[in-house]
C-alpha cells in the first residue's frame, strides 16, 4: 500500500492492518524454514510497512 493510502487510514483501520501484517510476516519466517520463500526481500517491506502504520498511529494521538 502506498503511503498516501495509509495517511488516510483511521486508528482502527491501521490496528487491522499491523495484525494482519504480523500474520503475514509469521508465515514468511515458516515458509523460509522450509525454503519456500519466493522474494526474500518481502522481509523488509512487510517490518518497514508496519513501522510506517506504527508511526501513522503514534501522530494521530499527538
Amino acid at each position: 500500500m502506498a503511503k498516501k493510502e495509509n495517511k488516510k487510514l483511521t486508528k482502527d483501520q491501521a490496528v487491522k492492518k499491523i495484525e494482519t501484517l504480523k500474520k503475514d510476516l509469521f508465515n514468511l519466517r515458516f515458509r523460509k524454514i522450509n525454503n519456500q520463500v519466493e522474494n526474500p526481500a518481502k522481509f523488509n517491506t512487510t517490518r518497514k510497512e508496519i513501522a510506517r502504520l506504527f508511526t501513522i498511529i503514534n501522530k494521530q494521538v499527538k
